[in-house]
């Protein structure tokens, strides 16, 4: 019972984290009025994939937390804040070239996280495997982003 306890305690954590964040800092007329590229997607696509990229991430950290893996435990908290500093530095404070950076160190995380993973518990892995492709697309996206607005 106890360890489904802390399983919850992961979804509301990242789901609910994410979720809020995403609330909080919301696109707005700023970014309806940026340049962005032909493959940016209809904004009503993030909500959905985001939620189910935060119940992946949550039970991948419960699974890490549940193996007493102390590496890639602290490569999960360290992409979760990564992942929560991006949206506050890209639409609240309009730093795209800064959310570029972070965006980019995420997909380095979670890029190890996975190869930290990998030999110890690949079902773990394979949950941040969607979430590496996003934050890959992401950084792409966010690059461009970056580079229309330079111009």
């Amino acid at each position: 019972m106890k360890r489904w306890i802390v399983c919850a305690g992961f979804l509301a954590l990242v789901v609910g984290g994410g979720l809020t964040i995403g609330a909080v800092t919301a696109p707005g007329q700023w970014y309806a009025q940026l340049a962005k590229p032909s493959f940016n997607p209809p904004g009503w696509v993030f909500g959905p994939v985001w939620t189910v990229l935060y119940v992946l991430i949550a039970i991948a950290g419960w699974r890490t937390w549940e193996r007493g893996a102390a590496a890639p435990m602290k490569l999960w908290w360290a992409q979760l804040a990564l992942n929560f500093a991006w949206s506050p530095a890209f639409f609240a404070a309009h730093r795209t070239g800064i959310a570029l950076l972070i965006v980019l160190l995420l997909l380095g995380t979670v890029g190890a996280f996975i190869t930290l993973s990998w030999r110890q518990d690949r079902l773990t892995a394979w949950l941040f495997v969607p979430y590496a492709a996003w934050v890959a697309f992401a950084s792409v996206l966010n690059a461009s982003i970056y580079w229309l607005s330079q111009v």
